[in-house]
């Protein structure tokens, strides 16, 4: 019977739909790494979320693995060009949390263009204000994606009836106009878009992606969203951006530094948490209790599909 080790937080409905496959699961969430390169060695399959990474170290000490089920979209906590030299098959689950990705993405836009999180703190301070929060429409603007994956088409869907434009870009795709977006050129993106959210995955070509010189070809001043990887920007650009009016407010799901005492220690920690026109949410746009089942569910139907 083939083995699979759990080793980090997975919905239930894996394993037991694992099990129905006829695997051995050994379901671990606790388990430290030390202790995976101990037993490693017996199993087939590794899944894994966020906290567990699939290094060579890992990859050295699992002879007899066969894949490596990631609960969620990204890869970047798994050494792929490795896992692949060894024949080891990837499979991961964006289409689980996809949904979550795009309502949480709109929710952080609608409360930056209205100021939700100023306007509360000042009237729960004893500040009423209406013309210091005075916010923007959605309607008639023009919203650009980077990145028409799962994540990307989701946000362009719960756009659909605000009455915006929604262009995107995506380097790997072309072809892709559909009902929520027209494909759009990198140079069309920077021209028109008053609106730029990020839904593209960390690589060696993306890290640091977004800069000042990035930043700097906008022709009109931004609302900027990032909900996929924090590495991708730079964050004290987009502070820069936003002092200097470039960037109209910023609604960041990932940063660059993630978790405490990390972020704290961060040289742009102070200056991003007293921002106010920075809105901040701890890497939770793709983890709701929906999506905790649902990424699963989506990762078991691909085991099934698996070839090993």
């Amino acid at each position: 019977m083939k083995k699979i080790l759990i080793v980090d937080d997975l919905h239930p409905a894996f394993k037991l739909e694992a099990e129905g496959m006829g695997f051995e699961v050994d379901d671990l969430p606790l388990i430290k790494k030390a202790e995976v390169l101990e037993i490693l060695k017996d199993y087939e399959g590794l899944a894994i979320r966020t906290k567990f990474r699939v290094d060579a170290e890992v990859l050295a000490a699992a002879p007899k693995l066969k894949f490596v089920a990631r609960a969620g979209a990204g890869m970047d906590n798994i050494d792929v060009d490795i896992a692949e030299a060894k024949g080891i098959k990837l499979i991961n689950a964006p289409e689980g949390n996809a949904d979550a990705v795009g309502e949480h993405t709109l929710g952080m836009l609608l409360s930056l263009m209205n100021n939700f999180r100023k306007a509360d703190t000042e009237i729960r301070n004893g500040i009423w204000d209406r013309e210091g929060n005075r916010g923007y429409e959605l309607m008639g603007k023009t919203v650009g994606i980077i990145g028409y994956g799962h994540m990307g088409q989701a946000f362009a869907k719960r756009l659909a009836g605000f009455g915006v434009k929604v262009i995107a870009y995506d380097k790997y795709k072309t072809r892709f106009t559909d009902d929520y977006a027209s494909e759009a050129s990198m140079e069309e993106i920077v021209k028109y878009c008053d609106v730029l959210s990020l839904h593209i995955p960390l690589t060696r070509e993306t890290k640091q992606m977004v800069d000042e010189e990035y930043l700097r070809h906008f022709r009109r001043p931004i609302f900027f969203l990032n909900a996929a990887r924090g590495e991708i920007v730079n964050t004290k650009a987009v502070l820069n951006a936003i002092n200097s009016g470039q960037i109209l407010g910023a609604g960041l799901d990932v940063l660059e530094k993630e978790k405490f005492p990390t972020l704290g220690e961060a040289d742009f920690y102070e200056a991003l948490k007293n921002h106010p026109k920075v809105l901040l949410t701890p890497h939770v746009g793709g983890w709701t209790f929906d999506s905790y089942r649902k990424i699963s569910e989506v990762l078991a139907r691909k085991l099934k599909n698996l070839e090993i």
